[in-house]
């Protein structure tokens, strides 16, 4: 069995070209794939994405729901609502879509999952914050019963990268030493 820290990947990238089980998408709880990384997804996957979407309807803020993946490499998108179409991500709604997205997954079986920084677009939610939030949520998953082997955090360019590495040796430093959970995320 991998390690915590062999489960947890940061990489730069392309998060619609990520061959994983399931990408993840930072969504509105409409599930209306407009801007940014919805409409990456938009384009890359198919229009047969928000179809789905328009099935499922609106979802609660904090939730998230899966679609297929229509054309991308990965065969599902799981649809993280930290926000209301135009409005902001918070700190309580990042961690429990999060979440939502991770317990959706093992409760597919899947092996794989890739996330983008969720809300640090147009939600303009701190990308520190959003790091600690997401990868203590990750952390805490691979630690349970799961069927994920690898959390996969695929981030747009380098500084982001940087964000999210110092952000996981801090974390990592927090839970070998017992203290993660006497530290506000």
């Amino acid at each position: 069995m991998k390690s915590l820290a062999e489960r947890i990947v940061i990489q730069q990238g392309d998060l619609t070209e990520m061959d994983t089980d399931v990408i993840v998408n930072a969504a509105n709880n409409d599930l209306i794939l407009g801007g940014g990384v919805a409409g990456a997804i938009r384009r890359k996957g198919g229009d047969a994405i928000q179809r789905e979407c328009n099935e499922i309807g609106t979802i609660p803020v904090g939730y998230a729901a899966i679609t297929s993946g229509g054309k991308l490499k990965a065969r599902f998108v799981i649809h993280a609502a930290s926000m209301r179409l135009g409005g902001a991500t918070t700190a309580e709604t990042l961690r429990s879509s999060t979440a939502h997205s991770l317990r959706i997954a093992k409760d597919r079986g899947l092996r794989s999952i890739s996330f983008p920084a969720v809300g640090t677009g147009i939600a303009g939610f701190p990308l520190e914050e959003c790091a600690k939030i997401m990868l203590r949520e990750a952390a805490e998953h691979l630690r349970g019963e799961t069927s994920l082997e690898t959390v996969h955090f695929v981030l747009f360019d380098d500084v982001a990268k940087e964000i999210f590495e110092r952000t996981w040796n801090k974390l990592q430093a927090e839970l070998s030493s017992g203290t993660a959970g006497a530290t506000d995320a």
